[in-house]
């Protein structure tokens, strides 16, 4: 039952990156389809290397803060988001919880690449996503890259 709950999550949040969850059930309302980004098969991989599409995984539980949800978000990872959003003078906040939520976490990391990595190529936006910001200078983040490239373009196709 978590696995279909958790796949009509993740799909809900790839119609709809823009839904508000409720109480971090998979009950989605306030749909802006309009303004929904499409995701890209990039952020798709790495959900799929991240998660496997669970918005409820719990990663990194070993360290002092672990790693929440879709896309294995991070404390620190919610603080520069909002950081960006104060630099653009945005009126929106995200809350660490918000980490639970598929279509936040997903609208995070847009913020987060839409600010670093406008130009930037799918092995350095993986890796940093991965390794933060000098992510893609650290040989730790090249199996994530080859994970992550496994999974865009499948095994058969090498790249």
């Amino acid at each position: 039952m978590k696995t279909i709950m958790t796949i009509l999550a993740l799909l809900s949040a790839v119609a709809a990156p823009n839904a508000t969850l409720e109480n971090n059930y998979d009950t989605y309302y306030s749909i802006e389809y309009d303004d929904a980004p499409s995701v890209d098969s990039l952020l798709q991989s790495i959900i799929k290397v991240e998660s496997n599409g669970d918005s409820l995984a719990v990663g990194d539980k070993h360290m002092s803060t672990p790693s929440i949800g879709l896309l294995q978000i991070r404390r620190v990872m919610v603080d520069e988001i909002n950081r960006i959003l104060r630099k653009r003078n945005d009126t929106i906040r995200y809350f660490y919880s918000d980490r639970w939520s598929a279509s936040k976490s997903i609208e995070m990391y847009y913020i987060w690449k839409g600010y670093h990595h406008n130009k930037s190529s799918d092995e350095v936006i993986a890796r940093n996503w991965n390794g933060g910001t000098y992510g893609y200078k650290k040989v730790s983040t090249v199996k994530y890259w080859a994970k992550v490239k496994s999974k865009m373009y499948g095994s058969k196709k090498s790249v």
